[in-house]
């Protein structure tokens, strides 16, 4: 048997981490519940976006000159003082502009609401989502990340063992370990792709454009989007605060449910085999659940969690699909919240997948086993006949064919046809097609062609089996991976960079008072 290890710090086999019963119990129980903590999954609130928004807006209203350098201190000293007094323990965080401007009033004097100059809470809103929908799509990219790592570990560990896939639910071809997890890495680089090419349309600012139609102000937009770490612009103020909202969480909801289906695959293909009495996918023991009344029960709670996870991304996403339709612009059903919810349960089905990951034992001397009982290897045996003999393909196809229905009629696995049966099924088969021809293959080669290795092995095109083009798309994943953490930690960086100028700019103002 063979496990995913060296994954945890103290370096300790998978399979001996147990994860206790009743926990898996309340985890089933509790996977419809994730909306209740989306927003303890961000880093900020509400309160904390509006009042960064009013540190940059204080900052570009005194580098246009809209207010006096005195005022801007002034505003600039209430803004600080309100979050301060928000950050206290226990203290209330409004998310009502309006709320928060009466607070500065309070602490200054009604000269202070001159920081709206040009804005609205359309803008400000639209600013909020997007800001709270970054931080969401990098914290589930992060995830992402870290599932796809732990997914490539268990490709490599057993890179070239054999194992069955299937078409229509039936046994196919052999392939190995490494090329089947290796299609699912590339179907989810795919969507690395999309996360990153959609990032440069999220992060495209709105604030400015006030309620739809900008303002009388000379408003520098461009400086409001530096100033909060957006790379441009969304420019029509109308789309930025009516339309654009829409499309983004449709985008995202969109990839969300892209990723989901992918994974509900896998868990399918795992669910189906997992039904075997002695699966080659299962988990280790202790990982899973028995039953109350049936002692033989070994029940895959790790893989069912994971699965309705899949489910839950999806209903989600068709939720807000459904919220969006038939709805006129400026309303607030297209506004809500849904894209950010589908966006962190994305980011928790990457994390319960790492999860199952990391408990699934793999069983290459089971896998070999189905693959041996059954005539996968057969297209081989007709690709040999033509490369080797010259025999043409429909003729070679035929006569495998006709093997196949003469095994399993008589109960023989493909090793244990008679060499002498496989000939005389030949000189039928080619009859069949107007010519009289004898095998032309020797026993060896006739029982090479029906092997798994060999088959596997004889892969010549891009994207095979064959283990050195394995080995060389996994090499690939892993670069892609470390090109994906790079991304993200410049992404952040930057994000972070305009924390520091709008605290920055704020220091500059209040400075520039005393």
């Amino acid at each position: 048997m063979k496990t995913l290890r060296n994954l945890l710090p103290n370096g300790l086999t998978l399979r001996f981490r147990s994860l206790v019963l009743p926990f898996l119990v309340i985890a089933v129980c509790k996977v419809t519940d994730v909306a209740a903590k989306d927003h303890a999954a961000l880093s900020h609130d509400d309160f904390y976006w509006i009042g960064e928004q009013n540190k940059a807006s204080i900052i570009m209203l005194a580098e246009q000159g809209i207010v006096t350098k005195a005022l801007a201190a002034k505003i600039a000293q209430s803004v600080t003082q309100v979050i301060a007094e928000g950050a206290k323990a226990g203290a209330a965080r409004p998310t009502d502009y309006l709320k928060i401007e009466k607070a500065m009033i309070k602490i200054a004097s009604p000269e202070v609401s001159r920081i709206h100059s040009g804005r609205s809470r359309q803008d400000l809103g639209q600013t909020t989502r997007r800001c709270h929908l970054r931080d969401a799509v990098l914290a589930t990219f992060d995830q992402f990340i870290k599932a796809r790592e732990t997914l490539l570990k268990m490709a490599e560990l057993d890179a070239n063992t054999i194992l069955p896939f299937y078409t229509h639910n039936v046994q196919a071809q052999p392939t190995t370990l490494g090329h089947y997890l290796g299609g699912y890495l590339e179907a989810l680089s795919r969507e690395s792709d999309r996360y990153q090419q959609a990032w440069a349309r999220l992060n495209l600012s709105p604030l400015g454009g006030a309620a739809g139609g900008t303002s009388s102000f000379p408003i520098n937009r461009q400086r409001l989007a530096e100033l909060m770490g957006f790379d441009g612009l969304v420019v029509n103020s109308f789309d930025s605060g009516h339309i654009s909202i829409q499309d983004v969480g449709v985008e995202f909801s969109s990839i969300a449910v892209s990723g989901a289906l992918t994974l509900s695959m896998f868990a399918a293909d795992l669910t189906v085999q997992y039904a075997n009495p002695t699966p080659w996918f299962r988990f280790a023991e202790e990982r899973t659940g028995g039953s109350s009344i049936m002692p033989q029960k070994r029940n895959p709670y790790l893989l069912e969690l994971f699965h309705e996870h899949t489910s839950l991304v999806t209903g989600k996403a068709v939720t807000y699909y459904i919220k969006c339709n038939n709805v006129m612009s400026g309303m607030n059903d297209y506004k809500s919240e849904m894209p950010l919810e589908v966006t962190l349960a994305s980011g928790d089905l990457y994390r319960e997948l790492a999860t199952m990951l990391k408990a699934l034992v793999f069983d290459p001397e089971r896998a070999l086993q189905e693959v041996n009982s059954d005539y996968s290897m057969t297209t081989e045996l007709a690709d040999m006949l033509q490369r080797e003999a010259e025999v043409p393909f429909r003729v070679g196809h035929h006569f495998a064919s006709e093997l196949v229905t003469y095994g399993r009629k008589n109960k023989l696995k493909p090793a244990e046809i008679p060499f002498k049966e496989a000939q005389q099924l030949f000189v039928a088969a080619a009859k069949e097609f107007g010519i009289e021809r004898s095998l032309p293959l020797t026993e060896a080669q006739f029982r090479r062609a029906l092997t798994p290795e060999n088959m596997v092995q004889s892969a010549k095109p891009i994207g095979g089996p064959q283990s050195a083009e394995v080995a060389r798309m996994l090499a690939g994943e892993r670069e892609r991976l470390k090109a994906d953490r790079a991304w993200l930690a410049a992404t952040r960086a930057k994000l972070e960079e305009a924390a520091k100028q709008r605290d920055a700019g704020v220091t500059r103002l209040l400075g520039a008072a005393n």
